[in-house]
């Protein structure tokens, strides 16, 4: 059985049997000690296993990041309007997710004594691994964003800090000669392969966990906190739809010329892809052979913008981020001002960045950015089942808006034109 399948008969299987033993024995001794000693012990494993990973994960994946853009100054033009639609379209992602979920509220109006149940379940849990630092907008985050010491901000998962070292790590690394910053860049390079293999490892026990977690929660919360999550899963879904339909469909015929019908056409193989791995990195491959044979794409744009993209350019995850956040915000009644929300795009777009293209390589990175704004990390147990439909989904969306990108810079650089795409499909 596939993994997405096992974890979705863990989800469904933990749902049925939580919700049962909240309905039948509420109270009885043995479910108390399932959960102590069987349930949540299981879940807590996976998501320490995700947990562990966070400081090298952002640490190599924004160094190398940045220190890869140290070409542009010899790419110039290319690299800069690349880089300025990336961070445009994740942008206007990530507001979207914030705007829906401040709108429909799919976390609000949540019994006061489950939510309360909720706090104290997580708090412990959670203890010990909230960010440190502010998380108030204003001079003393920026202050603090400036590590005494890089060591001891990781310790401590002082993100932004450990996020601002890295992005001056790397912008040092280019400025070094290259024969010197080689074995860093292997180093980091290396670290960063071994960490997504360890997060492939704790994915292998998302099924168990996932069942542990889903059985934990609904056991204690029944079909309330499950009323939520369906609420959680539509808003993402939609606000996902929102922007692939029409804010991409609005970038390719405004900025690439092309007809958005013809665009998601010729992106069908890409789509497809995605949807079914889950994998920016697996779908590389399909996305160059789309743009180059189906689009017309020069080779050296697609050879430049859609490996970046499958790096850099995660549309569907900062949107998803940014509605997670803000949903398990108001599912424990923690209401985040202006400047939270600021933070919480801000850190959405930059996580997105660093997010590794492969499955589920966006959970480790959100549990960062709950702990910044206050949010117990762990809560992310909440969503963690139905996260797989989410992940193709989110997938689905980064992978196209890298074919957008290339086809706006092929065509602002004057080397394509939207009249040179072939009119034969060849998928």
């Amino acid at each position: 059985m596939k993994l997405h399948n096992k974890i979705m008969l863990g989800l469904l299987l933990g749902a049925a049997l939580g919700i049962t033993a909240h309905m039948t024995a509420p109270q009885a001794e043995w479910l108390a000690w399932f959960n102590t000693n069987v349930a949540n012990p299981v879940g807590q494993v996976f998501l320490r296993m995700l947990l562990m990973v966070v400081v090298p994960l952002v640490f190599a994946s924004i160094s190398l990041g940045v220190a890869g853009l140290g070409d542009l100054r010899n790419l110039g033009r290319v690299g800069a309007k690349t880089l300025a639609y990336f961070m445009m379209s994740t942008l206007v992602a990530a507001v979207l997710g914030l705007f829906l979920v401040q709108v429909f509220q799919p976390g609000g109006g949540m019994d006061p004594l489950v939510r309360q149940q909720l706090l104290d379940a997580y708090k412990t849990q959670a203890q010990g691994l909230q960010a440190g630092g502010t998380t108030r907008f204003g001079i003393d985050m920026l202050v603090n964003m400036v590590p005494r010491n890089p060591i001891s901000a990781a310790a401590n998962m002082e993100m932004l800090a450990v996020i601002f070292f890295a992005i001056v790590f790397g912008a040092a690394m280019t400025l070094v000669p290259a024969e010197k910053s080689k074995p860093v860049t292997n180093f980091l390079e290396g670290l960063n392969e071994i960490v997504i293999k360890i997060i492939d490892f704790a994915m292998k026990l998302a099924p168990y966990g996932v069942f542990g977690l889903i059985f934990y929660t609904t056991s204690r919360f029944g079909w309330d906190l499950l009323r939520q999550l369906g609420m959680y899963v539509a808003l993402v879904l939609v606000g996902l739809s929102i922007h692939g339909v029409i804010s991409l469909s609005v970038f390719v015929k405004v900025l690439g010329g092309l007809n958005p019908v013809v665009f998601w056409k010729k992106a069908r193989p890409v789509i497809i892809t995605a949807f079914s791995t889950s994998s920016s990195n697996a779908t590389l491959p399909t996305n160059i052979s789309v743009g180059e044979k189906d689009l017309g794409l020069p080779p050296k744009i697609a050879g430049f913008v859609l490996p970046l993209g499958a790096t850099m350019n995660m549309n569907g995850t900062a949107l998803y981020e940014g509605v997670t956040i803000l949903f398990l915000a108001q599912v424990f009644g923690i209401d985040l001002d202006i400047g939270q929300q600021a933070i919480v795009v801000f850190l959405s777009v930059l996580m997105a960045i660093g997010a590794a293209g492969v499955p589920g390589g966006s959970l480790p990175l959100m549990m960062v950015v709950l702990a910044t704004v206050g949010v117990p990390p762990e809560a992310i147990a909440i969503i963690l089942g139905v996260d797989r439909i989410l992940d193709m989904s989110r997938t689905t969306l980064n992978v196209t808006g890298d074919l957008t990108a290339a086809v706006y810079v092929a065509r602002s650089e004057k080397l394509w034109s939207p009249k040179s795409v072939p009119v034969g499909e060849k998928s």
